[in-house]
């Protein structure tokens, strides 16, 4: 009986250790907040995001785009202001590996945006663009990632709005850029 419990304990404490080795010393973060800071200082819109990782190659994002402009389309001539927010919901696809955490990643979207484009025609008169509408595209960038903690990179992002009325004033297909610095945790 003695024996028995001795081989029992010691099979218990292989056990446990060959499960502790299979663990990560540091588990892979899951999430990830994201603040762009390009389109911030260069069109003064406000665009975070959230990422939920479904493994280390995979995650899917959601953004909002506070002041949101159509493209790059200046508001700087007096009577012309956009009055815009908008809905990302994206999955990325990142083409990293575990002993290099950093690299390309491409990014199919859907987007929602919902708002006016107004400014001053002739005889001084308001005119205002709806800019609802639902927009469909393809994004892609790098993200440097250092300690599993940070994460930071450029990306860019082309779609095709289906608003008719937007598309008169403005063209359909948009293309964004952004710079963007993420928290993983």
């Amino acid at each position: 009986m003695k024996q028995l419990s001795i081989i029992l304990l010691l099979a218990s404490c292989v056990t446990i250790t060959v499960n502790a080795q299979e663990l990560p010393a540091n588990p892979i973060p899951s999430n990830e907040v994201k603040f762009n800071i390009m389109n911030t200082i260069v069109l003064g819109s406000l665009e975070l995001g959230y990422e939920h990782f479904i493994d280390q190659n995979q995650s899917i994002g959601a953004e909002i785009h506070l002041f949101d402009r159509f493209a790059y389309v200046s508001d700087q001539r007096e009577g012309r202001s956009f009055d815009a927010t908008s809905y990302l919901l994206g999955f990325n696809y990142y083409f990293v590996s575990p002993n290099r955490p950093s690299g390309f990643y491409v990014s199919p979207f859907v987007k929602y945006r919902t708002g006016t484009f107004t400014e001053v025609g002739e005889n001084s008169q308001s005119i205002e663009t709806e800019l609802n509408t639902f927009i469909i595209g393809m994004g892609g960038g790098y993200k440097w990632v250092h300690n599993d903690k940070f994460a930071l990179g450029p990306y860019v992002n082309i779609g095709r709005g289906f608003n008719e009325e937007a598309s008169q004033r403005f063209r359909p297909v948009e293309f964004k850029a952004g710079f963007s610095i993420g928290f993983r945790f």
